[in-house]
């Protein structure tokens, strides 16, 4: 299948993949002097009287804003906010389709956390949740911390946190397949982004064994000189005491987790593992190692990031429920605790997991159910 084909196709047939409809569509003079003139003036002045009755009067009540300002599209990198556009209306699509959550895409020409922080803020009365996308480490950090501290509805980086939930769900069936404990086994994370970033955090707030993370120059260790803010906070998750190559990292290692770049894994690497490991090559488009060679190589697990390979870490499998738990739930912040759970419950849907089964589907009708309903 040519998929840019069809999805250059499909687009400009489409002209897009979203837009909006009516809640109410049996309208006639009586409804419309309702809806909006006279009668909507009586509904303005309850919610300028009681804000808080804005979701019960207004669609805020199922509504999220997905906002990106292009600087780290999944696969394509720094592409501007225009290009990003596609990608943001899909994300939209999921929402939709998957929670029945409506959802607006805003493409941001504005780069700096100043600059982001202070535009989402404007405009997220509008808004019952905000859902922040492919905007570069490590200014999303910062991004996302000021905004989830200034605004009263959830604000969730989902290339942080979704990745890292589902992440996190398929290595607690990983780990019944290999007859592990995560807390006791180690864990090498390649990739410092935002991904790598939330994944570490929430593989040790889990409480799994040693994390040792990797960058493009070795091991981030508290020896290194050339780290900058974000990754001095990664230390604080992962263990700084160790120096060397992502060689010297794999040695003795149980999981391997990739958010880094394409062919960074072989087979020499992985025999530096222990028996059996775990391997997640989440790199997109290509994988750090495609399965068959890391099957061939011993690996007893391996999940990617792409739907056409078993096991695959997709953000849409956590996103649309922990959304439907927060807009359902009137949840203001979502925790940490929000995402352990869902992880918890991702992996419980899979009641018997194989090698090629970790992951639930997407489409599993039980997904958004489940998450939403630990999100309160």
């Amino acid at each position: 299948m040519d998929y840019d084909k069809l999805a250059l196709d499909l687009h400009a047939k489409n002209r897009g993949k979203i837009t909006t409809q009516l809640r109410d569509t049996d309208l006639d003079k009586t409804k419309l002097s309702a809806y909006y003139t006279p009668g909507v003036a009586a509904v303005s002045r309850v919610i300028a009287d009681d804000p808080s009755q804005l979701p019960v009067y207004t669609w805020t009540n199922n509504l999220v804003a997905v906002i990106s300002d292009g600087s780290a599209v999944l696969g394509l990198g720094n592409i501007g906010p225009r290009g990003s556009m596609p990608v943001m209306e899909g994300k939209s699509l999921l929402f939709k389709h998957f929670a029945d959550i409506d959802s607006i895409p805003i493409i941001l020409d504005v780069h700096t956390p100043d600059e982001i922080v202070a535009t989402v803020k404007a405009i997220a009365p509008s808004f019952g949740a905000i859902n922040l996308e492919d905007i570069a480490a490590p200014q999303c950090f910062e991004i996302e911390d000021r905004l989830k501290a200034e605004l009263p509805v959830p604000v969730f980086h989902d290339d942080q946190h979704g990745t890292a939930v589902v992440t996190l769900a398929g290595l607690i069936n990983a780990a019944k397949v290999t007859s592990r404990k995560l807390a006791d086994s180690k864990f090498v994370v390649v990739g410092a982004g935002a991904a790598g970033t939330a994944i570490t955090k929430l593989l040790k707030l889990y409480g799994v064994g040693q994390i040792l993370a990797v960058d493009s120059k070795g091991i981030i260790s508290h020896n290194r000189t050339d780290l900058n803010e974000a990754k001095m906070r990664l230390l604080e998750h992962a263990d700084g005491s160790v120096n060397g190559s992502l060689a010297d990292a794999l040695d003795g290692a149980d999981v391997f987790i990739g958010v880094s770049q394409p062919d960074l894994l072989n087979e020499e690497l992985i025999g530096k593992m222990t028996k059996n490991p775990i391997v997640f090559a989440m790199a997109n488009p290509k994988p750090e190692i495609m399965p068959d060679i890391a099957k061939a190589a011993g690996v007893a697990v391996i999940a990617t990031g792409r739907s056409d390979f078993p096991n695959q870490v997709n953000n849409a499998i956590a996103f649309p429920g922990i959304f439907r738990g927060a807009l359902d739930n009137k949840v203001r912040t979502i925790t940490d605790e929000h995402k352990l759970a869902a992880a918890e419950a991702i992996a419980a849907l899979v009641e018997n997991p194989t090698p090629e089964e970790i992951i639930p589907s997407v489409f599993d009708e039980r997904l958004v159910p489940a998450i939403a309903a630990v999100i309160k």
